[in-house]
């Protein structure tokens, strides 16, 4: 209570004087709490029940990973503490839901985005810092030196940026959501298998979708192909960038790279050019949109009868296999497509992907 002049009034309670905010918070204190709104009921029986699905759920996955031999000391030290993550579901539901809906963009925004200076210049520093290992591990596998490099300059700038999510986590939360459950609930259990092979705490820390390391390599991917490049018996693609160059070029060399033939190059296509005649009649079985903007496969020697030029004025052999992609439209910069450019499609199913580590590539070497 307060007086005219601005100050609290004394008053007594009992015996013992007290001013009028004193009697303020001890009328606070002993209130009764408010009854809870019905929202905030509701509100929170929701998260209750969401948690205790979660929960379930995730004993699901541990009957699933201790039949696929995680053992059930890395059980029941990891599964307890898996957190349910929104952050990470948002992010899913972010990404387009019907793939091939919205009309397909020009690449050379995206070129100029993710062939730029600043990329090529930091990607030639690393290729002549990381030479003599690129070399040796080019000579055993075939894949060039520069598209290694290209590769772990677009999945993480070169190691600057790989991810800060907690993977076991992001994963569970992902499978729980339930839109691409066989996915994740199977990469879940992947990197439950890296902990219990012994994996440290610090490599299971990646992407909002579980990818890991300097090549973000899924667990899935990494228990596969991860290859141990400095005879330390670890393949370390966090820590060790001889252990991820050995493991990229592991993953190209697994999915088909052929030694010693291009992934691609620019030609210039004549106004002429039937492209009926050189519509493909595949049926893609994966990446349909993706493979639905490649030409039919011919020789390089039918491609030059039909007045494709190379931009470059030097032509690979006349025998190699190569599909055209017009990926600015008729008019534009166009390539020719081998068969190591559907290894890198393997890697990230995107032809702006695959095309800027072509380039990158091309323009690190150059």
């Amino acid at each position: 209570m307060r007086s005219k002049r601005g100050g609290f009034v004394a008053l007594r309670i009992g015996k013992w004087p007290v001013d009028g905010l004193a009697v303020a918070i001890l009328l606070a204190v002993a209130s009764p709490p408010a009854a809870l709104s019905a929202q905030q009921s509701s509100e929170i029986s929701a998260e209750q029940s969401h948690s205790h699905a979660f929960a379930q759920y995730l004993q699901t996955v541990r009957a699933r990973a201790e039949r696929e031999g995680v053992s059930k000391a890395t059980l029941d030290r990891v599964i307890p503490t898996l957190t349910y993550l929104p952050r990470v579901v948002q992010l899913d539901r972010g990404q387009p839901e019907t793939p091939g809906a919205a009309p397909i963009p020009d690449f050379e925004p995206y070129r100029r985005k993710h062939v730029d200076a600043a990329r090529v210049n930091r990607g030639r520093s690393k290729y002549t810092e990381l030479r003599p290992l690129l070399r040796r591990i080019e000579n055993e596998t075939g894949v060039p030196e520069e598209v290694m490099i290209a590769i772990y300059g677009h999945e993480t700038n070169y190691g600057a940026v790989m991810g800060n999510f907690h993977a076991p986590d992001a994963l569970a939360s992902l499978a729980f959501e339930g839109r691409r459950r066989d996915l994740f609930e199977s990469e879940l259990v992947a990197v439950l298998k890296m902990i219990d092979r012994g994996v440290p705490s610090y490599a299971i820390t990646g992407s909002w979708a579980g990818a890991l390391g300097r090549p973000q390599f899924l667990p899935s991917v990494y228990l596969r192909l991860a290859r141990d490049g400095d005879g330390d018996g670890y393949a370390d693609i966090w820590k060790s960038e001889v252990d991820a160059m050995t493991s990229i070029a592991n993953y190209l060399m697994n999915a088909g790279w052929r030694r010693n033939e291009p992934w691609g190059f620019a030609v210039n296509v004549p106004a002429s050019l039937d492209r009926n005649a050189i519509k493909s009649t595949m049926v893609p079985t994966r990446c349909t949109r993706v493979f639905a903007r490649h030409s039919r496969w011919m020789r390089i020697s039918e491609w030059k009868q039909r007045g494709v030029s190379v931009q470059n004025g030097v032509w690979p052999d006349d025998t190699m296999q190569a599909a055209l992609i017009e990926p600015d439209g008729e008019g534009q910069t166009a390539y020719l497509l081998g068969s190591n450019y559907r290894a890198i499609l393997d890697y990230n199913c995107s032809n702006f992907y695959a095309l800027s580590v072509g380039l990158l590539a091309d323009a690190v070497r150059n």
